[in-house]
């Protein structure tokens, strides 16, 4: 298992996220739920910048996520511009930790960690990470 350095961000995306009127609840902010779909958006990203979905499925294994752990620290409201950022924290064999947070300005009002897996479509088995991800992990995290 390598874990990243505690100031590397290593595999970083960020994401100019849109907040959508039907992405709010009856207290006039961002619905808790929402949260979990931008944190989709900034995985989807992740894979378009460091190995592609298509690269993926094509090799016959998708990622899976297995435990979401999300701490609202700020309500967002409707006319807020929000960033989601997502990196790598630990990389294993098969394994990743993703933290993510969303933020408004220089305000985190969001934090997650996300652990998740490669999977074999066909059997459903863990599968190791591409060298190419291991070996992108592994140069950024300085």
């Amino acid at each position: 298992m390598h874990k990243a350095l505690p100031h590397a961000r290593p595999l970083l995306v960020t994401l100019p996220i849109r907040v959508q009127t039907y992405d709010i609840d009856l207290a006039r902010h961002v619905n808790n739920g929402v949260y979990i779909r931008w944190l989709e958006d900034l995985r989807m990203e992740m894979l378009r910048v460091y190995y592609p979905l298509e690269r993926l499925i094509a090799q016959d294994a998708v990622p899976i996520i297995h435990s979401t752990r999300i701490t609202y620290h700020r309500s967002i409201r409707l006319f807020d511009h929000p960033e989601g950022r997502m990196w790598c924290s630990q990389m294993g064999r098969a394994t990743l930790t993703l933290e993510a947070e969303i933020v408004v300005g220089d305000l985190v009002c969001a934090s997650a960690t996300q652990r998740g897996v490669l999977l074999k479509i066909g059997t459903r088995r863990p599968v190791r990470i591409p060298q190419e991800l291991a070996d992108a992990f592994l140069r950024q995290n300085v």
